[in-house]
């Protein structure tokens, strides 16, 4: 998520105010829409959901495009009886629609994945590549698209099982997101995520459901360059599934007031998460 656009967001505001989910008055953008796009000085900031894993309540402004892509990503993790998971991702891809003026359409596609699996004292090893897995959502923003210090959305997904054998589990999964932004005192921006997934078992039949929270506090550095930090969890309610904790951090760049650079990293923080994932990201919107 991008920290820069929520400050832009929140300079143009009426303040913190009384109480931090209130809002302000937004603009009348009600005459637009897909085929009527925005125009462009009245368009909001270059805002996205990327790179933090919390989610955005703010939507592409009706009839814009964006596109918010990993570069490149790794990910890394030894687990306790030594046995070694990497996956590399390239060019993974979210492409986003503005179709009215507090709804967009995302659709998000890992174009590469490589698997590698290493147990070295079995002697065993399993590598896998080819596309990924494609995810539609649709986000909703029920204030603070435009104005006021705070906002929130909803974002239902659902996932189409495009992968191959060894990269996806051939499932169609899906869930629902509630992210909330709020502008802080000392030009803080506060990101807040809950979210609920039906996933399926892992090794068996049926599907279980998962709850994934996240706090993320970010604020300019200088000039055009941002930074966060974040705690992400993951809690499954399947038996004898441990819950996963991540501490991240990273930066962005605006390049222009359509185009951001990203990178950063997610550090593992208990046993069962991955013990590190660094990437790097480009967002651009037309």
């Amino acid at each position: 998520m991008s920290f820069r656009g929520w400050i832009i967001l929140a300079a143009n505001s009426l303040g913190l105010g009384a109480a931090l989910i209130g809002w302000a008055a937004e603009p009348d953008k009600s005459q637009y829409h897909l085929f009527n796009p925005v125009p462009r000085e009245v368009m909001r900031p270059l805002i996205t959901d990327r790179p933090s894993l919390t989610e955005g309540p703010y939507t592409v402004d009706a009839g814009h495009f964006q596109v918010e892509s990993d570069i490149g990503t790794w990910t890394h993790d030894t687990d306790a009886s030594g046995v070694v998971s990497e996956m590399t991702k390239l060019a993974s891809v979210n492409l986003k629609t503005g179709l009215l003026p507090s709804l967009d359409l995302h659709l998000i596609l890992d174009s590469y994945v490589r698997t590698r699996t290493e147990d070295r004292a079995a002697g065993i090893s399993g590598r896998a590549s080819g596309l990924g897995d494609l995810t539609v959502r649709l986000k909703k923003n029920f204030w603070g698209n435009d104005s006021g210090s705070s906002a929130f959305g909803v974002i239902p997904y659902f996932k189409v099982p495009t992968a191959g054998r060894g990269i996806g589990n051939g499932s169609v999964e899906g869930g629902l997101l509630f992210p909330l932004a709020v502008r802080l005192p000392g030009e803080f921006d506060l990101g807040l995520q809950t979210r609920l997934d039906c996933l399926r078992n892992d090794g068996r039949s049926g599907h279980h459901l998962e709850s994934v929270n996240s706090v993320v506090v970010g604020h300019s550095i200088v000039g055009p360059l941002s930074g966060y930090v974040e705690f992400f969890t993951i809690h499954p309610f399947e038996s004898n599934s441990p819950w996963q904790g991540l501490v991240d951090c990273g930066l962005t760049y605006l390049l222009t007031e359509d185009i951001q650079l990203d990178a950063g990293c997610n550090f593992g923080v208990t046993a069962s998460a991955p013990d590190y994932n660094p990437f790097l990201g480009l967002s651009w919107r037309f």
